[in-house]
């Protein structure tokens, strides 16, 4: 058996308590130590419904967190276009610390209910 390391394993634990529904999709993120990526994914369909990354803006001044935060804006603006209003947030392996917390935060501030 193969044995499953840390990361995963917390990924997988909180990936067992979310679970996106048509109405609100799991805000997945990946971050590198470059950039940010987030998506909303429906579950329910295996499909993602909204994509964002950090490389879609370019080169912003500012700190990697402030970059996460209106990267969050980005994808929050893209999911009401899109008809969205709430999601579910799957931070994966990471601590809501930092940059998943400053995507976090910038979703909520154009109107993403999380």
């Amino acid at each position: 058996m193969k044995r499953l390391t840390p990361k995963k394993r917390r990924a997988i634990r909180n990936r067992v308590r979310v679970r996106g529904t048509k109405e609100a999709p799991r805000l997945s993120v990946f971050r590198s130590n470059k950039y940010i990526y987030a998506q909303l994914i429906n579950d329910e369909d295996n499909k993602t419904v909204v994509s964002a990354s950090s490389v879609q803006l370019g080169k912003k001044k500012g700190t990697k967190k402030e970059q996460a935060e209106s990267l969050g804006k980005l994808l929050a603006k893209s999911a009401i276009e899109a008809g969205i209003k709430k999601a579910r947030f799957d931070r994966g392996a990471y601590k809501y610390h930092g940059r998943v917390m400053a995507l976090a935060e910038g979703a909520r501030k154009e109107g993403l209910k999380i």
